[in-house]
């Protein structure tokens, strides 16, 4: 296999790509749907879902026109099968198997923290196992011992909030607009990070993270009247750039194995963030691989790079994989202290 359409729908961005084992991309379109949930400051399950089933097909004539191909060109197609908004999900997956079955092309279904935990590898191929994930998103906040294909440990997770989720949150809180990310990573660059606020669980040797109480300073200090909005950004950046940072350098000390510190994910584009998490992976003389910003982000590049490492690997795809809202890379990994269904 050399060649694979890839599709990605599990959230608000439909993307679809051609990426070859190379490590080349022969075409990739992304359709961002901020202009749509804008008005709603968070993403509308709904509106998503049909936003995808919308995009999807002009998006897979687009991307195969570019390359100059034809369905029949590729050798297979990979689609996201979970987790994220189950509607979504599905769109994707349908017009996945439908075209594997129209074309008689295998079909792999993709874990998107797979396409997350993988992508480093796309743009870097001396990136070699095992090395230590730090995958942090709108939706998730994981600290994952990935040690191969298909073989990953989960070291932490959040036991409430994941960082991107409170990041959108402040945003609003704020009303500086979605997607809150890089809305409060522009406002903080404004302001002093001189608002008091905590950092919950920094040098306890909890292993986890917590945002939820961050989040309630942070609503605390904007209904007090006392701060301005590009202060209170950049206090509320610093203090989740701490705990992140605290959380990666216990997971280190207890992987000392690591070839390098990877972020991925959406927050894997801020640059306060990244800045910290270099700076780790130098106290542990280890290289930091942080993937460019437009691979941190959801994008099918990254999914279809994941089922090309899979069948590399000789681990086949599943014969009818189904769409899953949740999916842990670590289905064996103990519960968190206190954490609900997102860990």
């Amino acid at each position: 296999m050399t060649l694979l359409l890839a599709i990605e729908s599990s959230c608000d961005e439909t993307a679809v790509a051609l990426v070859r084992e190379d490590r080349t991309i022969l075409a990739q379109r992304i359709a961002s749907q901020e202009e749509a949930h804008r008005p709603f400051g968070g993403v509308v399950p709904e509106l998503a879902a049909r936003a995808h089933a919308e995009r999807l097909s002009p998006m897979i004539a687009a991307v195969l026109d570019e390359a100059g191909l034809a369905l029949d060109d590729v050798d297979a197609i990979a689609a996201t099968a979970g987790p994220g908004l189950i509607g979504g999900v599905m769109v994707g997956l349908v017009c996945a198997k439908a075209l594997a079955f129209a074309a008689g092309k295998p079909l792999y279904g993709i874990n998107h923290l797979e396409g997350h935990a993988l992508s480093p590898r796309l743009v870097d191929a001396g990136l070699a196992f095992p090395y230590l994930l730090l995958l942090v998103s709108g939706g998730h906040c994981q600290l994952i011992a990935v040690d191969g294909i298909g073989h990953y440990r989960r070291l932490a997770t959040t036991i409430d909030d994941a960082a991107g989720e409170a990041f959108d949150k402040v945003a609003k809180m704020l009303d500086l607009g979605f997607p809150g990310g890089p809305a409060v990573e522009r406002a903080a660059a404004a302001g002093q990070p001189v608002v008091p606020l905590p950092r919950p669980l920094v040098g306890s040797g909890e292993p986890h993270f917590s945002f939820a109480g961050l989040k309630t300073a942070v609503l605390r200090a904007v209904q007090s009247g006392r701060h301005s909005s590009a202060d209170i950004a950049a206090s509320f950046q610093s203090a989740v750039t701490d705990c992140l940072a605290d959380r990666t350098r216990l997971a280190l000390a207890a992987m000392p194995e690591a070839s390098a510190l990877v972020v991925a994910g959406g927050v894997a584009a801020n640059s306060a963030v990244r800045t910290a998490l270099r700076a780790e992976a130098v106290r542990a003389h280890i290289p930091f691989v942080a993937p460019p910003p437009w691979l941190c982000t959801d994008n099918a590049a990254m999914i279809g790079w994941a089922a090309l490492e899979r069948h590399a690997a000789n681990l086949p795809p599943e014969p009818d994989p189904q769409a899953r809202p949740r999916w842990p890379l670590d289905p064996t990994a103990e519960p968190a202290r206190g954490a609900g269904v997102k860990a």
